[in-house]
Formats: structure tokens, C-alpha cells, sequence
């Protein structure tokens, strides 16, 4: 089946500066992709690019087989945008920004008041539904710009960071919502500097630095480049955690490390499921284990692994180049 995006070698500058230094992406249908990065790193110019609003300086998409330069009117009905910043308008109140757009879309006055209900009770702002949105928080606003996007429900549907600045209940919302569009058809392409949304929500991951893709994958095979995982074993006894270090090395056949009389063990993992064997081994000898934990490394430790930096660090905003 024809990928949603197909994007080869794009290129986009702002005067001399390159934000987009030639992003190729494959998107398949009915997924989450996840594009990861810094600010500054080229998400946001590689989406608008995407979305018809920036033409490419170089390189070609296509959206669902239609070109992004030669069909832009096409890409158009076949996508929804979020952008980072709230595109609503602030005298107007959240059910008449919601019917607005709803009938800028060729929905009939009552199917716009309908939808616009819907959403409203959807994204818990049903309450608020006649107040101005000059009268809105910041995050309240957010959720509204998210209710406006999804009006249409299209099969491609762009979220620049769009959790930023929502309370952790209305960003769990949020992902539900998503999860639930994806499992109607939807196909979602996700920017985020959040790794633990991109390993709750994306089947595949681009990490862009410095306006290039660097990795591509999904998240368990970016943390699988990164390392094997780690098993931390806390000994009841911590006299005996010398003895216990000794036969988790023997057994895995690599180097574990313990700090004398901590109780604590630590040791990489090429294998998970040696674990109930090492677990048998220790209470053989008459060691009780108190505690272990064996865990991948996170989308965190990737990202510094691949990049050089954690990150939070940022580059030059892309923003401020547009």
C-alpha cells in the first residue's frame, strides 16, 4: 500500500542558515511516526513543509501519492494541521471558533453546531463553551486548537508538539484521543521533545539534529542500538553482595558491578530471560533478593547516545529563522 508521506531529500533555508539539511521520511498508513529532536532542529520547517505551508528549496513529498509542490490543493483535503501556537481566535467564543472553522470545512450550520459540540464534551471544554478566549489559560487554548484540527478528521493529520503546555491529565487525554484516531484510520505524524510520548504513543521514530535525520526506527530498536538492558539486584544480606556479584557474572558471562557491602548488583543483559535462572541460582546458595529491576535503556539515553547532548539542550530556534 502506497505510504501517507514519502519524503526524499528535502532542503529548506532561511537566508544563509539550512534548517532542513535533506530529511527523507517513509510514513506508513494507520501509524503514529514520531519525529524527535531539539528545538531548532528542523521538526517543524520538515512539517510545514509536508503540509504544503513552506515550499521545499530542494528535494520532493509526496502526501498519499499527490506531490506537495505540483498538487498543493490536493495535499490540502487530504490533511489536518496543529501547529505549536494556538491558530484561534481570541474575541471569538470556543463553540463559534469551533462552528467557524466547521463551516470554512462545508459543514451546514447544524452539523458545524453538532461537531463543535462534540468536541467540546470531548476535550473537556463544554463548561467553557461560551466564554471568549480572551478569557482562556494557555492550555485551555491548546486543547481548543487540538478540537479545531480534528474537525474534518482527515486521513493525515500533523500534531507540531502538541501537548506542550497542557496539565498531565490533558495530556494523557490527548493520547487517547490520538490512539483512538489512529484505530479509526488516521494516520498521525508527531513532533515532540517529550521521549516519553514518543515511546507511549509513536510505531516508528525519526530523530532529526541539526536539520538531518540521524536515526530512524522504532523505539525499542533505537534503545537496542544504544545497549543491551541492565538488571539491578538488591541483596537482602548486603554482606553476601560481593558473593552475589561473583555468580551474576559467572552466569551471564559478563563483568557485574557492586558496591562493597551496598547490597546493590548491576549488570548488562544480553538476555533478558535469564533472569528466573539467575534468581534460582542466588537462592540455591541461600541469597534472598530483595529487589531487581531489569530495564531497556530509554528513548532519554538514545538520544544523548546519538546526539552528543540531552534534549533539552537547544540549537538556534527554527522558528525565529522563519
Amino acid at each position: 500500500m502506497q505510504p501517507a508521506i514519502e519524503a526524499d531529500n528535502l532542503v529548506k533555508n532561511f537566508g544563509r542558515q539550512r534548517a532542513v539539511d535533506g530529511v527523507s521520511l517513509t510514513v506508513p498508513r494507520g501509524a503514529v511516526y514520531g519525529v524527535l529532536g531539539p528545538n531548532g532542529a528542523g521538526k517543524t520547517t520538515t512539517v510545514r513543509m509536508l503540509a504544503t505551508l513552506l515550499r521545499p528549496d530542494g528535494g520532493s513529498a509526496r502526501v498519499f501519492g499527490h506531490d506537495v509542490v505540483a498538487e498543493p490543493t490536493a495535499v490540502r483535503s487530504l490533511v489536518g494541521v496543529t501547529g505549536q501556537y494556538a491558530s484561534v481566535d481570541e474575541d471569538l467564543t470556543a463553540t463559534e471558533n469551533l462552528v467557524v472553522f466547521s463551516r470554512l470545512l462545508g459543514l451546514g450550520r447544524a452539523e458545524s453546531r453538532r461537531r463543535a459540540n462534540d468536541l467540546l464534551e470531548e476535550f473537556a471544554l463544554t463548561e467553557a463553551a461560551s466564554k471568549p478566549l480572551k478569557n482562556f489559560s494557555g492550555g485551555m487554548r491548546r486543547r481548543l486548537d487540538l478540537a479545531a484540527s480534528l474537525i474534518s478528521t482527515p486521513p493525515l493529520l500533523f500534531l507540531d508538539e502538541p501537548t506542550t503546555g497542557l496539565d498531565p491529565r490533558t495530556r494523557v487525554q490527548m493520547w487517547d484521543t490520538i490512539r483512538r484516531l489512529v484505530s479509526e484510520g488516521t494516520t498521525v505524524l508527531l513532533t515532540t521533545q517529550y521521549l516519553d510520548e514518543a515511546d507511549q504513543l509513536c510505531d516508528r521514530i525519526a530523530v532529526i539534529d541539526r536539520g538531518r535525520v540521524i536515526a530512524d526506527g522504532t523505539a525499542d530498536s533505537l534503545k537496542a542500538s544504544v545497549g543491551t538492558s541492565t538488571m539491578t539486584l538488591v541483596i537482602a544480606d548486603p554482606g553476601r553482595t560481593e558473593e552475589a556479584r561473583v555468580l551474576v557474572s559467572t552466569r551471564l558471562g559478563l563483568d557485574a558491578s557492586a558496591a562493597t557491602g551496598s547490597g546493590r548488583v548491576t549488570a548488562p543483559m544480553k538476555d533478558a530471560s535469564a533472569t528466573p535462572d539467575i534468581l534460582i541460582s542466588l537462592r540455591d546458595i541461600g541469597i534472598d533478593v530483595a529487589e531487581i529491576t531489569v530495564a531497556k535503556p530509554s528513548l532519554d539515553e538514545v538520544f544523548m547516545s546519538i546526539t552528543g547532548r540531552p534534549d533539552s539542550a537547544a540549537a538556534t530556534s527554527e522558528e525565529n529563522a522563519a
